[in-house]
Parts: C-alpha cells; structure tokens; sequence
C-alpha cells in the first residue's frame, strides 16, 4: 500500500502519533561509523568501555574514547526525517519521540517531547548528585588529558549521561514512554529492526492495544510482522512524505 493510502485511512480516526525511533534515522546526518578514522579505537569493542566496571577501572580512558565520539558528533546536523517529527509535534500531532539513539539530533532538531532511553552522549552528570552539564562543544571535547569534576562534589568525576552496559533504563523514562504510548492512536516505528530490548516490546504492546503500527525502514524486519503498514525506503525520503500528507489532511478536518 503507498503512502497516499495509507494516510487516507489513518484519517478516519483521531490522530494521537507516538515515534519509537532507532539508529536508523541518523544514518542521513552523517553520523560516522567509529571504527575507521579514529583507528586507535579498533582495538576496543563498545562493551569493553561502555560499563560501570570500565569506567571504575580506568575514567580517564573511557573519557579519552568519549570525547573522541563527540568530536565526530559535533558535525553531524538533524535531517530531513528528525525535522519531519519537530513538524509533526508543532501540528499538535504528536505526542512524543522515544528514542534508542543519544545523539541529541532530536533536540537539535528543536523537538520538545523527548524519552532518550539510552541517555544523552551531550551532556555529563555527577553520580553522587544532581549536577548535569553540556558536553558538546570543540573546546570539551579536545581536552583528552582531562578528567571532568562535578563542581558540586568536588573530588567526584562526573560521567557521560548515558545509559552503560549493565545499568538499567531510568525508571520515569520508561513510564514516561508507556504513557505515550497508551495515549496514541498511531505508533511510527523508524529506523529500528526492533530487537533490542525493552524498547523492542513497545510495537508489541501497541498492537496489544489496537494501536496502528507503521513502520519505516529500508527493508523487512521483524517488526514488519506485526506492523499494520510498513513502508519500506530511506527515512529521511519517506517520512517527510508522509507527514506533511498526515499535517495536509488534518487541516482539513
């Protein structure tokens, strides 16, 4: 089923939009792979630095490989399909994105109603406290040699705000996500082959509550399965399309 009809029918209901987004609406804002240019890195795997016990162990060499990160996030821009979302939202058509990635394009992108259930790669917080800080700027970001104190606790080394092999999802997070989701009428599915869990279960309990699922990714996945719709290409192609037909018909109404 194209676009058009799939637009035209989800117009005979009320439209209340839930997005469950994963890594794949990034791949268009240049988002690089981190094996590569940084070739220092190849020797380490994601789960080697990524946990508690890493950073326990060594601080200043998880920072080292983090602040390498947000040097090759720092030009990466919101695309097309992150602006289609902002776009539905300032409609009053979405409630809210819930999002796998902490790259922050969401927010760049000006979204407002956000769940980052894996944390914020641009900012850092204090373990022992409240104090949270913007990360992403080049002057940070160079500082290798540094390690970064929370101001408040003084001896503390504060840590990126991200969600670490091993730790759990922050529980208003999720709570907040299952909200949403039990609010809407319409989930989007973008950009994620729903396999990684627990956001992997929320399409599933959508569908459990007679929510439509539409899933948009460049093929077949297993959440295809279950989805009602799936359209199938380039997210940053086919999701603008998409919801300016959603945005057009709703004036109408």
């Amino acid at each position: 089923m194209d676009i058009d009809s799939i637009v035209q029918e989800l117009a005979l209901s009320e439209i209340k939009i839930v997005s469950v987004v994963g890594a794949g609406i990034s791949k268009a804002s240049g988002m690089p792979t981190f094996r590569g240019k940084d070739g220092m890195w190849n020797q380490y795997r994601a789960s080697d630095l990524a946990t508690p016990y890493a950073f326990q162990k060594d601080p200043r060499l998880v920072w080292e490989w983090y602040r390498a990160r947000m040097r090759l996030l720092l030009d990466a821009k919101p695309n097309p399909a992150h602006k289609a979302l902002t776009n539905l939202e300032r409609e009053g058509l979405a409630i809210g994105i819930v999002t796998q990635n902490v790259d922050g394009l969401h927010e760049i992108a000006e979204s407002k109603n956000i769940v980052e259930v894996h944390g914020r790669i641009r900012y850092a917080r204090c373990s022992l406290c409240n104090y949270i800080e913007r990360w992403d700027s080049k002057e940070k970001s160079l500082k290798d040699s540094d390690l970064p104190y929370c101001p408040n606790c003084e001896k503390q080394i504060i840590r990126p705000d991200v969600v670490w092999f091993g730790e759990q999802i922050e529980s208003k997070r999720w709570d907040k996500a299952i909200e949403w989701t039990l609010e809407a009428t319409i989930m989007l599915v973008i950009g994620t082959s729903g396999v990684v869990v627990p956001v992997s279960s929320l399409p599933i309990f959508a569908k459990k509550n007679n929510i439509k699922v539409i899933e948009f990714n460049i093929e077949t996945t297993p959440i295809s399965s279950i989805s009602d719709y799936s359209i199938f290409g380039p997210c940053e192609e086919t999701l603008p399309v998409f919801t300016q037909k959603i945005i057009e018909i709703s004036r109408r109404q």
